[in-house]
This record gives structure tokens, C-alpha cells and sequence, in this order.
């Protein structure tokens, strides 16, 4: 069955209006601006249901964009669907009735090849839109379809042990459109869009670091797992330059104080050696994880500092 060309139409809108509305996926969007829609051919288009996680192209019978709901940030990964043998990612039926109207409609989207959207909760009422996504595969006895983030088709050894590399491109892949963008929403949520040591209050100059790299195994994506930090202290962090103890006191390496190089270094830097966080999170299950703080400071500390080397000289006289 080849796609209606209306329909076809009515997503890419509803991308290019996301990417407009989001700053090319920078923010998130709040559950009433996607139930209230967009205008399309004159008519207002809802890009959420009410009450469903599927949600259908009114007059198509293809699913249009899925939804994973917000919950709480545990010591568990906050991920309901996670990737499976092969790294890709799984989306529940709704029910467990194969001929569900929902689940119709998600299969004809697969079918179709068809580009969705998919809402990741952020915060209660407040969604990252991932797009496009596709349906690569149905899994009946489990009740879920195959979901693949990149633009085209990978049906090679969906539903089966991929080889590692394989893997570790799509595993990647989810990190880099859905669990990064999702934690960092998260962090800075909960900082209150404030930088954690100085305090800056943009949103388009702060990161989420991670106090435990997302590799490691301790290296969850969950607030209490980071930090709201402005460029500058993030790259300081992430280089061990300064590091954050279990106390939350910034400490600098013995080098950097040592400097003296302008006012970046004075005050960007070297003024926050010894200071408590200006900013935490208010509520006490958002805080950074002290036992997660430990293990970054020790390898802050452990950590070689780098012989110095005078900066290069670009232009002779």
C-alpha cells in the first residue's frame, strides 16, 4: 500500500512546525501546545492524543507520533523502552488486541515506511520531540513494534544478536537522539536553568554533565547522575581541570590556580576554588548522587596533570 500524498504532507508540516516550535529540538514542548495543534490546509491539527500514547492521522489510518510518558528519574534507567538484542528501541502495543484500531494504525505506518514522531517525557505535561523515527518490525508474541531512529530503514538482524559494531552504532545512535537531549532537559530542569558554580542563567550556554560518563556502568541518565554547568565549567569538568566532591565543594587542580591568565581564569575559575554549589536542585531525590560524586572525585584527583607547554605561536614578526 503506497502512502497518501496528503498524508505524507501533513507530517513533514508537522516536522518543520516542531523544529521551528523546539529551536531544532533545543526545548521542549508542553503537552497543551501538541493537543491544541498546528494549522494544516486551514485546519487545526492536534499532534498528541488526550488519553493515548498512539495517536492516529485523522482520515489515513496510519499512526502519526507515539508517546513515552514521564516518570520519576531512580537508581534504575529511566527508560521504558529500552534496545533490544540489536539496539534498537521497542514500542508497546496498546492492549493486548492485535486488531486494536491503535495498533492497526501503527502497523500500517510500518507498512507504509512511513516518518512518526515520537513525545519522550521530559517532565509532567513536557515532551522532547524525537523525528523522524520509523517502524522497521513487528514483535506479535511480545505485543510491541521495532522502532529504528535514523532516516532510513536497518532491518539487517533486527530482532536478533547484532554483531558488536552494529550494535554499537544503534545504541549510539539512541543515545545521541533520545537519552542525551532527554537528560539534559531533565538536569537543567531541575537547576532551574541555572548554572551549578556560577550561576548562569542560559539555557542556550548550560550543559548536562554527567558526574559518571553514560558508558560506565554506574554512568545512569538520571538527574541525580548530573550536573547543570555552563560551557566553560562543563569543559573544566570534563577535562579534569575541577572537580566537584561528595560535599559539593568545587575544587581546582593545583595547575590552574597556579596560572594566571586573564580574567576567564580569575574569575571563571579560579574564584570558585573552595566554594560550595551555588545551585542544587530543591528537591532531595534530584540531588547529586553522593556516592556517584566519590567516584568522579577520585579519579579528579588521581588524575596526571598534563606537562605545560607554552601556547603556539601563529604569527611572527
Amino acid at each position: 500500500m503506497l502512502p497518501s500524498i496528503e498524508d505524507l504532507e501533513l507530517r513533514n508540516a508537522s516536522m518543520n512546525w516542531l523544529r521551528e516550535r523546539t529551536r531544532d529540538g533545543e526545548l521542549s514542548v508542553h503537552y497543551i501546545e501538541l493537543a491544541e495543534g498546528f494549522s494544516f490546509q486551514g485546519v487545526r491539527r492536534p499532534l498528541k492524543d488526550r488519553q493515548r500514547g498512539i495517536h492516529s492521522s485523522r482520515g489515513f489510518g496510519t499512526a502519526w507520533t507515539i508517546t513515552t510518558t514521564y516518570r520519576e528519574d531512580g537508581r534504575e534507567r529511566p527508560y521504558d523502552d529500552a534496545p533490544g538484542p540489536d539496539g534498537l528501541l521497542r514500542y508497546q502495543w496498546q492492549g493486548k488486541d492485535h486488531d486494536h484500531p491503535s495498533n492497526r494504525a501503527l502497523r500500517n505506518s510500518m507498512t507504509q515506511k512511513l516518518p512518526m514522531i515520537w513525545f519522550w517525557g521530559v517532565a509532567p505535561g513536557e515532551f522532547r520531540a524525537i523525528f523522524p523515527i520509523f517502524l522497521v518490525a513487528e514483535e506479535q508474541e511480545k505485543h510491541q513494534f521495532v522502532v529504528d531512529l535514523n532516516d532510513q530503514w536497518e532491518t539487517a538482524a533486527v530482532g536478533a544478536e547484532s554483531s558488536e559494531l552494529v550494535k554499537s552504532y544503534r545504541e549510539g545512535t539512541v543515545r545521541q537522539r533520545i537519552h542525551q537531549p532527554v537528560f539534559r532537559q531533565r538536569v537543567i530542569r531541575a537547576y532551574e536553568t541555572q548554572c551549578a558554580i556560577c550561576g548562569m542563567p542560559r539555557a542556550e550556554l548550560l550543559d548536562a554533565a554527567h558526574i559518571v560518563a553514560d558508558k560506565e556502568p554506574d554512568g545512569i541518565a538520571s538527574v541525580p547522575n548530573g550536573l547543570a554547568l555552563c560551557k566553560i565549567h562543563h569543559s573544566a569538568y570534563d577535562h579534569d581541570l575541577l572537580g566537584v566532591s561528595p560535599e559539593y565543594r568545587v575544587v581546582l587542580r593545583d595547575d590552574i590556580l597556579e596560572a594566571s591568565d586573564g580574567p576567564v581564569y580569575e574569575h571563571g575559575l579560579k574564584d570558585a576554588h573552595g566554594q560550595s554549589l551555588r545551585f542544587l536542585p530543591r528537591r532531595r531525590s534530584l540531588l547529586p548522587d553522593a556516592a556517584l560524586l566519590a567516584q568522579r572525585f577520585d579519579n579528579f584527583l588521581a588524575a596526571p596533570v598534563p606537562p605545560h607547554r607554552p601556547p603556539d605561536i601563529l604569527f611572527k614578526r
